[in-house]
């Protein structure tokens, strides 16, 4: 995106690039420190703990990439249906706004949530296990259910269903006013840049909803009480695993489907092939 002079011009999208890299970033990260089986004490020990043992930041970083994800589509929503309203609240303070939220609000919730339920006991860090009470943990389960996935979910289908609409209304109107001139060349080409931008967050947003809702329905299951601990460390695994798969899929996504990033790729993958045979 920055090769394609992008992320000056779709914000939003390149912050959700940045989620994805961090997200990446910090699951190989955290994953190489578990696989060290470091015995956790002191105060360095609480802190790595917290931090990393927890996958506080990592989690910190999806819940993020939720938030932006959402803002994404209102953003679009704005445009699209109300072009009027959207120039006028979709100033660049707003939108650099949004993505401070987003960064702020995802670290403060699981900051929050992580250093009120996880311990060290021996050694051990045990991460969302101690709870004020059992009544606690459910109100947490389902108000973190329908916050960060109904809530998302329901803004996904408005959104991006009015969206759909009206550019099914756009294209009936140009077909039906489809004589030469540049004008109408001009914004034939305007409308292809946005449906590619709408085609692409709409594949990021279903991959989301496939990928993510298992891990979602399997934790308000857990807070509530339907599934029993011991039944927690294979679920939990696959559950977790089906996710991180969500974020590693999202830079292929942009890769293929996002014109800008495919055009810029193609190009560096042409300069390179092409200075090889002169080099040889």
């Amino acid at each position: 995106m920055i090769v394609s002079k992008h992320h000056k011009k779709q914000l939003l999208i390149f912050n959700q690039n940045v989620f994805d890299l961090c997200s990446c970033l910090l699951l190989v990260i955290i994953y190489a420190v578990k696989l060290c089986y470091i015995y956790v004490t002191g105060t360095l020990g609480y802190w790595l703990c917290m931090m990393l043992h927890s996958e506080n930041l990592l989690w910190s970083s999806v819940t993020g990439s939720e938030i932006n994800l959402l803002s994404i589509a209102i953003e679009r929503y704005l445009k699209v249906v109300h072009p009027a309203l959207g120039k006028k609240l979709l100033r660049k303070w707003v939108l650099y706004s949004v993505m401070a939220f987003a960064w702020i609000g995802s670290t403060t919730y699981n900051m929050a949530v992580v250093f009120s339920t996880s311990r060290v006991i021996d050694g051990i860090c045990y991460s969302y296990v101690f709870w004020e009470s059992r009544r606690a943990a459910v109100i947490y389960g389902i108000w973190h259910f329908v916050s960060f996935f109904v809530i998302v979910l329901i803004g996904f289908i408005f959104c991006y269903g009015r969206i759909l609409i009206v550019i099914r209304h756009q294209a009936r109107v140009m077909a039906a006013h489809s004589g030469s001139g540049s004008t109408t060349c001009t914004q034939t080409q305007s409308n292809k840049a946005q449906s590619n931008v709408i085609k692409t967050m709409i594949f990021v947003c279903a991959f989301f909803v496939i990928l993510c809702s298992p891990s979602y329905i399997y934790y308000l299951l857990l807070n509530v009480g339907l599934v029993s601990l011991e039944a927690t460390v294979i679920v939990n695994e696959v559950v977790a695993l089906i996710t991180f798969l969500y974020i590693c899929t999202n830079p292929f996504i942009y890769a293929t489907k996002f014109d800008p990033v495919r055009r810029a790729l193609l190009r560096l993958i042409a300069c390179k092939n092409s200075v090889e045979p002169a080099e040889s």
